[in-house]
């Protein structure tokens, strides 16, 4: 791997004790079928610089293969697929990699048809709960679980338990409340970086009045994304829930223990039009605020490096949208801060991520979802460029990128106020389907107070 020997000394003490422990709970390689004698496909090449020895506990597998099923495309399916190029090597296993812009209803279908994939990484843990209570989704092995209590906090188990049993490790992590903008638009302007709401709002005016014409605006969006087109905009409405009401309501809106429609969730939804639905501040290069619904998430950020737009709210994932050869840095091309809170230095976080489910207990199967729930894959992934993990293992340092850098500090920093992406923990009718098509409906023009009530009413009783 071309990683592995710059980073082994980084996380030495913590993948010793993450091995110790994962042996430990599964008695050794031998319980993930492999045979546990070392390395195969290549490890012995006398020309190889992998040390397949930190393989061994996976097995090895000559010859078969383990499909992998994500929403994960373009250039971070790439680097998806490079993070498993060692432990092909070493197990033999081959690691076949496959994202769709239509994962949510594919998977449905494929799971529903008999057709499911090996492993998924599921965006939501309602639709994963689905999953599971329909009989598709298989127990974590121990050793997947010994990872996960060794790598994350209770909460981020929690969103992979259902019903008291471990099902499925998260993947990879994001915070979601950033903000993406020009160091040197803003350096040349005289903008500085807001600290609140309200000064993110009076600097969205600013640029309108110093900037505004019919092709550069304060703010660019979009939220196409095939079949989950309309998550970028729940996202927003997420953040300005925890900013509005705190997270106290947000809990209370995400278990539904007050209504979709509830006057609290219409503040936020209107403090996010304040924006969206305004064409004097979006949608700068594009087009008016309607064109928010048919811009590609991957496109919606772009017309920042053409001067076209100063704002985009988005993801620390965000950074793989960004042309080959753009510089991430505080002095660079683009840059990004948090969504400032209502009163300067709060900072609540929204946050996202993966679950890998097993659709069946292949040994081979089972040794790839191990795998991917150390912090030896974490950091790997992560040094590949272009992701974060919440992953206590993972070293800031290999972050290939100061914002990505800054977003697993945020993750590490005890006392910050995070939640998990409401959507995503939301039952999958509404989370991946009312939700969705809702903000489709409120950015082309329909208001706050029917789109909330649709989306209550597609709330399932039970």
């Amino acid at each position: 791997m071309r990683i592995r020997k710059q980073r082994r000394a980084g996380t030495l003490a913590a993948g010793a004790a993450a091995l110790a422990l994962v042996l430990a709970a599964c008695g050794g390689a031998d319980d993930l079928g492999g045979g546990g004698g070392g390395g195969g496909g290549g490890g012995d090449d006398a020309t190889s610089e992998t040390d397949c020895a930190d393989f061994e506990e996976y097995g090895t597998f000559e010859g078969e293969s383990v499909t992998l099923f994500t929403s994960i495309r373009e250039v971070e399916a790439d680097q998806m697929q490079d993070s498993f190029e060692e432990f092909t090597e070493c197990t033999g296993i081959e690691v076949t990699h496959n994202g769709s812009g239509e994962f949510e209803q594919q998977l449905v279908v494929q799971a529903e048809g008999g057709n499911a994939p090996d492993l998924a990484a599921i965006p939501q843990p309602g639709l994963l709960e689905r999953m599971v209570r329909d009989g598709h989704v298989l127990p974590a092995p121990d050793a997947v679980e010994a990872n996960v209590d060794e790598g994350w906090t209770e909460d981020w188990k929690a969103y992979g338990t259902v019903d008291g049993e471990f099902y499925a490790a998260p993947m990879l992590s994001s915070v979601k409340s950033f903000v993406w903008y020009s160091p040197s638009l803003f350096e040349e302007s005289g903008y500085e970086i807001p600290e609140t709401w309200e000064d993110l709002m009076a600097l969205t005016e600013q640029i309108a009045a110093d900037h505004g014409s019919d092709t550069v605006k304060p703010w660019c969006a979009g939220i196409e994304s095939g079949g989950a087109t309309g998550w970028p905009a729940t996202d927003w409405i997420e953040d300005l829930v925890l900013r509005t009401g705190g997270g106290d309501v947000y809990d209370q809106w995400v278990a539904h223990e007050i209504p979709f429609n509830d006057p609290q969730i219409a503040e936020a939804v209107e403090a996010v039009g304040a924006i969206l639905k305004n064409d004097d501040y979006v949608n700068g290069g594009i087009g008016d605020s309607r064109s928010i619904a048919t811009t590609s998430f991957n496109d919606g950020g772009l017309p920042i490096l053409e001067g076209n737009c100063f704002l985009h709210r988005q993801a620390s994932f965000y950074e793989a949208q960004w042309p080959e050869g753009t510089d991430v840095s505080p002095e660079g091309d683009v840059f990004a801060f948090p969504l400032p809170g209502e009163a300067a230095g709060e900072v609540p976080l929204l946050v996202g991520g993966e679950f890998v489910a097993a659709f069946n207990d292949r040994e081979a199967t089972q040794a790839v979802q191990t795998f991917m729930s150390s912090a030896d894959w974490a950091n790997t992934r992560v040094e590949i460029g272009g992701v974060t993990s919440a992953n206590l293992g993972v070293d800031p340092e290999l972050a290939t990128s100061d914002v990505l850098r800054q977003a697993i500090e945020l993750f590490q920093q005890e006392g910050t106020v995070v939640r998990f992406d409401g959507s995503d923990l939301m039952p999958s009718e509404v989370g991946a389907g009312a939700f969705w098509t809702g903000m489709v409906d409120w950015i082309n023009g329909s208001d706050t107070q029917s789109v909330l009530d649709g989306i209550e009413a597609a709330w399932p009783a039970s």
